[in-house]
């Protein structure tokens, strides 16, 4: 969708801002920029949007080279999100949002519901913010007013650039969430700039990192950067701790889950203990009769007709392809020594994850990694306690 063909551009002092990027994003695809200030992240985007012109090689989108195309034209077919956002002060929420279809020329009335459509889609009722000014606003709502406004024509191409730096970690995290769900339900090729490899491991499909002077340093997915940088610069820029990082690109799969004795919410006390003697178990979790959790159960059998009496609840729990860093975050905010893994189709009870078996999951990413094999196809040894 987008291609970088040797693109250069080299300022009139002599100053090599981008040398020689050759990468291709394909459709429907997130690609991030990342690297350190002054590394040509933000100029190599502004070139597909022709707002810095390459000094020499190309950018095409969807095929067509892109210095070839009216600019005005151009950017009316690509959105555009910046760290500040850029709505005009004077304009109401819906009428920012609207600004690109009334200039294509869309009629009052189609420009109106797409805007408030599109509000909706970001997480803001158009009723509640629609005719409010940016001012009234909170930082993170502005973001999120920038990004409806980039999708307003449906751009085959989103530009973001540095687009949720300006706000507190904690809407930092729920704008990144919100901007995973948008894009996979509205599927958009997304150039993303970041300077925070965390933020760039955690959004991309694929990413690029660039050194100073403008240098493609590493092209791959998060796992393959963090679990093997290709050069000392990248090493070093992804930080030793990278092992930690990549517990955000590592999903809870079925193979990571342990097994414990399981029984039903309606059974009676004697069912239990049979269940408990024959796994050598003091526990076991309670589901109901759909397979749903219910909680967790001792070994100590309720005097009632039923288990049911004596169920305690399961506080801490994950669905299945999770980030193990979430799974991870849940266990210490819950101080669990175990979490359940749901069905994130149906929320049925799955099997539950372990300190040991989330370490033996990160064991066995890394690894697959370094021998260029799925993970499915590594085995390691762990420790159950």
């Amino acid at each position: 969708m987008i291609r970088f063909d040797r693109a250069t551009k080299t300022y009139p002092d002599g100053t090599v801002a981008v040398d020689g990027l050759t990468l291709d994003v394909r459709r429907g695809e997130v690609v991030v920029l990342v690297g350190p200030s002054g590394c040509g992240k933000t100029t190599s985007m502004r070139m597909v949007n022709r707002l810095v012109t390459p000094t020499s090689g190309h950018v095409l989108v969807d095929g067509q080279d892109v210095g070839s195309i009216n600019p005005v034209q151009l950017r009316r077919r690509i959105g555009y999100v910046i760290q500040h956002v850029g709505l005009f002060p004077h304009r109401t929420v819906l009428d920012n949002v609207g600004t690109v279809p009334e200039l294509v020329g869309w009629d009052a009335r189609r420009v109106r519901a797409r805007s408030r459509e599109l509000l909706a889609l970001v997480g803001l009722d158009p009723d509640q913010h629609g005719p409010r000014y940016p001012h009234e606003l909170s930082g993170g709502q502005r973001q999120r007013v920038g990004v409806a406004r980039a999708l307003a024509v449906d751009p085959p191409v989103l530009l973001m650039d540095e687009p949720f730096s300006a706000v507190d970690p904690i809407v930092r995290a729920q704008l990144q969430e919100e901007f995973l769900r948008l894009q996979h339900e509205v599927g958009t090729t997304v150039l993303f700039v970041t300077h925070d490899i965390e933020e760039a491991v955690r959004l991309g499909d694929r990413v690029a990192v660039l050194s100073q002077g403008g240098r493609l340093e590493q092209y791959d997915t998060p796992a393959a950067i963090l679990g093997a940088p290709a050069t000392a610069f990248v090493a070093g820029f992804v930080g030793a701790d990278r092992g930690l990082k990549r517990l955000a690109v590592t999903p809870v799969t079925d193979r990571d889950l342990v097994h414990p004795p399981v029984v039903r919410a309606d059974d009676d006390p004697a069912r239990l203990v049979a269940v408990l003697a024959e796994a050598r178990s003091r526990w076991a979790v309670v589901q109901d009769r759909e397979g749903h959790l219910v909680g967790w159960v001792g070994a100590e059998a309720p005097s009632s007709a039923t288990i049911a009496a004596g169920v305690r609840p399961m506080a801490a729990s994950v669905h299945r392809g999770t980030s193990l860093k979430q799974a991870f975050a849940e266990m210490l905010q819950h101080d669990a020594g175990w979490i359940a893994v749901l069905d994130p189709a149906d929320d049925r009870y799955l099997g539950v994850l372990t300190p040991s078996t989330l370490h033996a999951a990160l064991r066995r990413s890394v690894e697959a990694d370094a021998r260029d094999v799925a993970p499915d196809l590594v085995a390691v040894d762990s420790v159950h306690g």
